[in-house]
């Protein structure tokens, strides 16, 4: 394999296992979680379900609730360093 695959290759590759994982977690999250979904044929059969509860329960999932607290900054550290040293200097 390392003959035909150039060392230039391996970022790009490595981006799109990535993703590619990223979707792959998606998709099985949203087949075996989402309330809507229903692969069971019992469920498929009730028609428009009056699920709130597990509705809210998917949605506001342990990730959600853990960035909810957090600021919306990517790098925090850095962020305060040049914002700090700005007010510093002025």
């Amino acid at each position: 394999m390392a003959r035909w695959i150039k060392p230039e290759v391996y970022p790009l590759m490595a981006a799109m296992t990535f993703v590619t994982s990223m979707c792959v977690f998606q998709l099985t999250r949203n087949v075996f979680m989402n309330p809507d979904v229903r692969i069971n044929k019992a469920h498929r059969t009730a028609g428009v379900l009056d699920n709130l509860e597990e509705g809210e329960k998917y949605r506001h999932h342990g990730l959600r609730k853990f960035l909810r607290e957090r600021p919306p900054e990517v790098m925090p550290a850095i962020n305060h360093f040049f914002s700090e040293s700005d007010i510093n200097t002025k």
